[in-house]
């Protein structure tokens, strides 16, 4: 997700199209903020403003993905913030620092915390100045984790690598899978040569792919509910980055009629048979055949 801030306007969601999202979130009339899309759409978004950049590294829920380097440059020729949320590679796939990019922010609760047990964030800075300013923030605001939530975040910090690297196996070989399946119509997954960004996702992520892809169910929404109800190993929920796989279908739950309009889920390709899956470590034939029985059950 990209996000301008506008002055006057508040916060609202750009969607995947660089068209801006009516749904006002955060009312920051002191903010102002660009969209960027370079090398994620066909065409390039301006950028209007002077403030900040914000992007995901990968996009939720289509998975599109972002040339960070190039990004960061953009930012640095204009003395532009650039702030990048990388909760989806975690830092043992991608230090978006070491491309140039000036801050960089984490959803702890997913996979640095790795077990669905903490609530908690992190943002990392490039400068000891910036650090100071969030700092004085943190003190103001009271933003810090308990020490228990902190001793939990720190267990799970010890198998980090080790589990990135099963999560990351674990879905390359079942988007391979889904993607030859008859019921399946599209994968979205950073590590198959077919991705329409896989030369961004191997020029960026050089020690696997992660864990989360999208992909279409052919037969539309009432196909993707039979398969999300019919998994036994597979939880229906919409986090992601634990142990355990999850599953979950956007257009009736993350991006649901709370948050969008059937009219702005269809401009950003958000279909009812669109599902979102983060794979965890079981056993990758435990999962397999998990989905081929639920697959099974949706009749074309």
């Amino acid at each position: 997700m990209h996000y301008r801030i506008r002055q006057e306007a508040g916060m609202s969601p750009i969607d995947n199209c660089g068209n801006n999202n009516k749904y006002d979130l955060i009312d920051w009339k002191f903010f102002k903020m660009a969209s960027y899309c370079k090398n994620c759409l066909n065409t390039e978004s301006k950028i209007t403003c002077d403030i900040m950049i914000f992007s995901e590294v990968m996009l939720n829920p289509l998975m599109k993905m972002v040339d960070l380097e190039a990004l960061a440059a953009e930012g640095k020729s204009r003395d532009i913030l650039t702030v990048v949320d990388a909760t989806f590679v975690s830092p043992t796939l991608l230090q978006p620092l070491k491309l140039g990019i000036d801050i960089v922010v984490h959803s702890c609760s997913k996979y640095m915390g790795g077990h669905s047990d903490v609530i908690a964030g992190c943002v990392t800075t490039s400068t000891v100045d910036q650090w100071k300013k969030l700092q004085t923030i943190a003190n103001i605001c009271g933003t810090l984790v308990s020490p228990f939530s902190a001793s939990i975040l720190q267990r799970g910090l010890k198998t980090l690598p080790l589990r990135m690297a099963v999560h990351s196996q674990n879905a390359m070989k079942l988007a391979e899978f889904l993607e030859d399946h008859p019921k399946i119509s599209r994968v979205m997954y950073p590590g198959l040569p077919s991705f329409p960004y896989h030369d961004v996702a191997k020029k960026l992520l050089t020690s696997g792919y992660s864990g989360i892809m999208s992909f279409e169910v052919a037969s539309g929404y009432e196909g993707a509910k039979i398969l999300v109800e019919s998994l036994h190993h597979v939880a229906l929920a919409v986090s992601l980055g634990g142990t355990e796989s999850l599953i979950e279908i956007p257009a009736v739950m993350t991006h649901g009629p709370h948050v969008m309009t059937d009219d702005d889920r269809d401009s950003v390709q958000i279909s009812g048979g669109l599902v979102r899956l983060s794979v965890g470590i079981e056993d990758i034939e435990d999962l397999k055949h998990d989905f081929i029985q639920a697959l099974d059950k949706i009749k074309i």
